[in-house]
Parts: C-alpha cells; sequence; structure tokens
C-alpha cells in the first residue's frame, strides 16, 4: 500500500485557511482532515473530535510530556495547539493524504520532520486592515481578542517565505483554485 502524504495549511485567524481547507476535501478524493488538539474552549457549534479534540490544559501538558505530538504551540497563555503523532502515522500508513491545519511555527515544524513528503500552505489576508474587517464581520470574538489575533497575525506573516506556497486570499473563488492547483500537483 501506498503511503500517503501531508498537506499543511497555516493562516493567520481570519485568513480563509478552513473555508479553502473545506472547498479542497470536497473537490480531492483521498483527502482526510487530521483533527488538532487544543486546550481552548470550544467556539459555536464545534463539536470534540471532529473540529478539534478539547483537552484541558493539564491534560495537554502531560501529552507534551509523552512526547504525543508531532507538533504543538503555546499560541496564547495557556491555549495549546498541537498535532498528535499517533493519528497521523495511522492516517499516513493507510495512505491517507492527511491535511493539516496548525499555527505557523507548527507548519514549519512538520516541513522539517516530513520533509518532501509535506506540502506547506500558507494563507496570507490581502492586508491587515482587511484581516481586522473579516474578524469583526465573524461576530465570535470581543475586540480585545481581534486586537490580539491582529497582533499574532503581523508575527505570523514573517513566516510567510518558509512555506512551499503562499496564496493571498483576495477573493475567496481564486485563492481557492490556486490551492487545488497545488495540492493537486503535489499528490500527482
Amino acid at each position: 500500500m501506498k503511503t500517503g502524504k501531508i498537506i499543511v495549511f497555516s493562516a493567520p485567524s481570519g485568513s480563509g485557511k478552513t473555508t479553502i481547507v473545506h472547498y479542497l476535501m470536497s473537490q480531492i478524493d483521498n483527502l482526510h482532515f487530521s483533527v488538532s488538539a487544543t486546550s481552548r474552549a470550544p467556539r459555536g457549534n464545534e463539536i470534540n473530535g471532529k473540529d478539534y479534540y478539547f483537552l484541558t490544559p493539564d491534560e495537554f501538558r502531560a501529552k507534551i510530556q509523552n512526547n504525543a505530538f508531532i507538533e504543538y504551540e503555546e499560541v496564547y497563555a495557556g491555549k495549546f495547539y498541537g498535532t498528535l503523532k499517533q493519528q497521523v502515522e495511522k492516517q499516513l500508513l493507510n495512505g491517507e493524504n492527511v491535511v493539516l491545519d496548525v499555527d505557523v511555527k507548527g507548519g514549519v515544524n512538520i516541513k522539517k520532520i516530513y520533509g518532501d513528503q509535506a506540502l506547506t500552505v500558507f494563507i496570507q489576508p490581502p492586508s491587515i486592515e482587511v484581516l481586522k474587517n473579516r474578524l469583526l464581520k465573524r461576530g465570535t470574538d470581543s475586540l480585545e481578542i481581534i486586537n490580539d489575533r491582529i497582533r499574532k497575525a503581523e508575527y505570523e506573516i514573517t513566516f510567510a517565505p518558509q512555506f512551499d506556497k503562499i496564496i493571498v486570499n483576495d477573493v475567496l473563488e481564486d485563492a481557492q483554485a490556486q490551492a487545488l492547483a497545488a495540492v493537486n500537483a503535489f499528490l500527482d
């Protein structure tokens, strides 16, 4: 059986990454999402085991101590995100192409681990102003949290050159088409 490949997506919050990933999942056979773990509380209608594995900060720290993650990051104080090693390895051995939605540092680290078996894609907003407007329109976070996300986005954008592909999401349909072409070329 052929071993699967890894496609990593990273982006500042509000860049449209999740929308693009969902589009790709609907367009390409044998793409399987890797569910990340997090210590943050669920938002909206998020479901444990489907959107994220929701862990307490102590549970997350215990998994870090047990080397259970391919990558993890404390993105905000007490808010961890990570990719469980056991799940990804199982999917790859089953021949699945695994899609990861991770923090920029995690994306860079996964590329170092998997090399040519991984494609890293950075979804970039057209500008910080557009990003802030998108986050405001979401209506899911307070202004304080949005401002924190904007500060974080400015930092995350500095990682873009370390990714295999940078896609500026100005017009969603164009960004989706670019992502589809990049992933299809990588999987062929």
